[in-house]
């Protein structure tokens, strides 16, 4: 198992908030949320999805990524 760490930004968009990953948009790397706290929670499985789907079809992870074997935590403080 390996562990990769994208940048993720996220907006206010009107009512809602919107969240992307710029290293993976072009595969539908974007979310929205209600809340911030949410489209922090739907773009962690969008990405988690497309990271898996790069890795089943054999396609190259993006080189924005920061990929390792061991498990990260992130704290943003």
């Amino acid at each position: 198992m390996t562990s990769s760490t994208y940048r993720v930004i996220v907006k206010p968009d009107d009512d809602r908030w919107h969240a992307y990953c710029p290293a993976l948009i072009e595969q539908g790397g974007a979310a929205w949320g209600h809340t911030r706290a949410e489209a922090l929670e739907n773009i962690r499985e969008v990405v988690r999805m497309v990271v898996d789907d790069l890795r089943s079809e054999g396609a190259a992870i993006p080189k924005d990524a920061q990929i390792t074997e061991e498990p990260l935590v992130a704290v943003t403080v």
